[in-house]
């Protein structure tokens, strides 16, 4: 599968939310399609969520309004990773509070924190995602 480029219907549907992050959003969304071949996103949960081709890995939390936010968790469906959890590195501290196991919050803050954050956020996505 190649990389999905941004759609309209994305593009359309970020427009509309008005979000005051949409700027960052943008970024998080060239961050993780250009991670690796595969990879895409959809519309999904009402939000922007990114998905390889096993399952979705991560969606933005469009109510978080003052800093990006995304959810990062291993498929629709539980997996093994739900019991063992997903061990992967944070050394940046981008993860502010684990949901599950298999499931936590990133905060990637907004301006130039975000732009701070990026090249970590890439690496802690990087190896998340070889838990999906």
């Amino acid at each position: 599968m190649k990389n999905k480029t941004a759609t309209p219907t994305l593009d359309a549907f970020l427009a509309s939310q008005a979000h005051p992050l949409e700027a960052e959003i943008h970024e998080v969304r060239k961050v993780i399609l250009g991670l690796g071949p595969g990879l895409r996103e959809e519309i999904k949960w009402n939000s922007v969520s990114f998905r390889n081709e096993n399952d979705f890995f991560a969606t933005v939390h469009l109510r978080s309004r003052t800093t990006v936010q995304l959810i990062l968790f291993t498929g629709v469906k539980k997996k093994a990773t739900a019991e063992t959890g997903v061990p992967v590195e944070d050394p940046a501290g981008l993860v502010e509070k684990w949901l599950a196991k298999d499931r936590c919050l990133v905060s990637l803050g907004k301006g130039a924190a975000f732009e701070a954050n990026r090249a970590a956020f890439a690496a802690l996505l990087g190896a998340w995602i070889r838990f999906v």
